[in-house]
């Protein structure tokens, strides 16, 4: 929204006009110069969604960015990040999985122009749902907004993260986000050169009981915010990323942004997304893992070959980009948000 609201205020966009319908009572966080917010309808979450949205849009033509949408809206633009509830199910609980099982198959059917991040999501929820990989765009996404904020080195501090380097990893607690690897690999090394720091967390109530992984050699952070990413973003000896499945993969191409070397899982989009800017493992396997940690640890060449690649890898990726593509395309005109 922010890239088009910026293509809007230059001019590069003169026939396409947008508002950004939210619930009474919301105000968004971020403020826009061209783009005009209308609170509308009675109702909060999906019944808003479901109800006032669509009876406000009328015959006009809707996107939706957040992989939900009206499913009795035809003329509209949805991006379906991934086929997760499908591929990953163990990974939600049963309502969220039910839910949007429901709302996906039914925006199919009624005609609606999906959208997804990767070539890997496009053929996934092609094989999930009632439709054909050829009416599925590709618009894949940014990291750049990780910039936005300066970095807040203060966490460091407080973490013990200051004193010793340090490997990042970021995502919640689902399980598929596979972060036993990464433990289990540390089980194999004598007194590593380095901590593991992770940042994030899970809600039980979408990501069902994923388990609580300890170890008194990992820092877990729980929530950060941007800033505080950012910085440890920048801090970080590496960033490594054992997802068995992603419909894009944000968090590596951030740390590509932010000048951190990389090292990703072989699975799902993350090839697709990270290039040749990455060393890759197998997410099954521990050792590995555990090797390529000490070769990274011991190897600074290595490390400032992955953060020039990274930088390189993360200037393709740009929501101007992602913005210009999709009023390209004439998937926007008249389209309220």
């Amino acid at each position: 929204m922010t890239a088009l609201d910026h293509l809007l205020g230059a001019g590069a966009l003169p026939r396409l006009s947008l508002v950004l319908a939210v619930p009474a009572g919301t105000e968004p966080t971020v403020r826009f110069q061209n783009i005009p917010v209308q609170q509308v309808g009675r109702h909060q979450g999906h019944l808003w969604e479901q109800l006032d949205l669509p009876l406000y849009c009328g015959k006009r033509r809707l996107i939706n960015l957040c992989n939900t949408a009206p499913i009795f809206k035809r003329n509209q633009i949805v991006v379906i990040h991934d086929a997760a509830v499908f591929s990953v199910p163990q990974a939600f609980s049963a309502s969220f999985r039910l839910a949007y099982k429901i709302i996906h198959g039914g925006l199919s059917l009624v005609g609606a122009r999906i959208l997804t991040v990767s070539e890997f999501s496009r053929q996934d929820l092609a094989q999930h749902l009632p439709l054909k990989a050829e009416r599925i765009a590709v618009l894949p996404e940014s990291a750049e907004h990780v910039l936005r904020h300066l970095p807040d080195r203060a966490l460091l501090e407080r973490a013990g993260l200051a004193k010793r380097p340090y490997v990042l990893a970021v995502s919640s607690m689902a399980a598929h986000k596979n972060f036993s690897l990464v433990l289990e690999a540390l089980t194999q090394l004598d007194n590593p050169p380095f901590d593991v720091a992770i940042a994030g967390g899970g809600n039980a109530k979408v990501f069902g009981h994923g388990g609580e992984l300890a170890s008194d050699r990992v820092k877990w952070l729980g929530y950060v915010s941007d800033a505080e990413l950012r910085a440890l973003y920048e801090g970080a000896m590496c960033f490594v990323f054992p997802s068995i499945y992603e419909g894009f993969g944000i968090p590596p191409l951030e740390a590509m942004q932010c000048g951190c070397p990389v090292l990703a899982a072989r699975a799902a989009s993350i090839p697709e997304v990270c290039g040749d800017a990455a060393i890759y493992f197998d997410p099954q396997d521990a050792a590995a893992l555990a090797q390529l940690l000490l070769k990274v640890a011991n190897d600074v060449s290595l490390r400032n070959t992955l953060k020039q690649k990274g930088l390189a890898r993360a200037q393709q990726f740009t929501w101007k980009r992602v913005a210009q593509e999709l009023a390209n395309q004439g998937l926007l005109k008249g389209v309220p948000a």
